[in-house]
């Protein structure tokens, strides 16, 4: 059976919801791996969160916002780009290929560019093949400990 990917959303409700929503009726196709949690902003998703996300069971996240600039709540994609950044860095530490997590300015009216990502980030996800979060967390840990003693 062809690996298919479990990839959780976190989209901004005032642009990147809404475009996935322009996308759905347009009848724009796109995979259905995709499960979107919608929020007020991509400022207010958390790290936990996407780390939660992958520690039970995501093979791959996608956090949308609004474009830089236009943010309705003035610097929310920012912290969100911010957070990105630094939750990649410690991706990388723990083995995990940092494709896995992926940041993207989709606004309301951009339903053609949201199932374009998509559709890529998909097959991005899916080229990578499953995620074993558990096997790189024990891998990283036991690591840890072997270095204290």
């Amino acid at each position: 059976m062809a690996f298919e990917p479990r990839i959780v959303a976190f989209f901004c409700n005032w642009c990147t919801y809404t475009g996935a929503d322009l996308a759905g009726v347009s009848r724009l196709k796109s995979p259905a791996n995709i499960r979107i949690i919608r929020t007020m902003c991509s400022g207010r998703v958390d790290p936990s969160f996407i780390m939660k996300a992958f520690e039970l069971g995501a093979d791959g996240v996608l956090i949308g916002g609004c474009h830089p600039g236009d943010c309705h709540y003035a610097e929310g994609n920012y912290k969100a780009l911010r957070r990105v950044h630094l939750l990649k860095k410690m991706m990388r530490s723990f083995g995990i290929d940092e494709k896995r997590l992926r940041l993207e300015w989709i606004s309301a009216s951009e339903g053609d560019v949201y199932q374009h990502v998509a559709t890529e980030f998909t097959q991005t996800i899916r080229s990578l093949g499953p995620l074993n979060w558990k096997q790189h967390v024990d891998q990283k840990s036991s690591s840890e400990q072997a270095v204290v003693v």
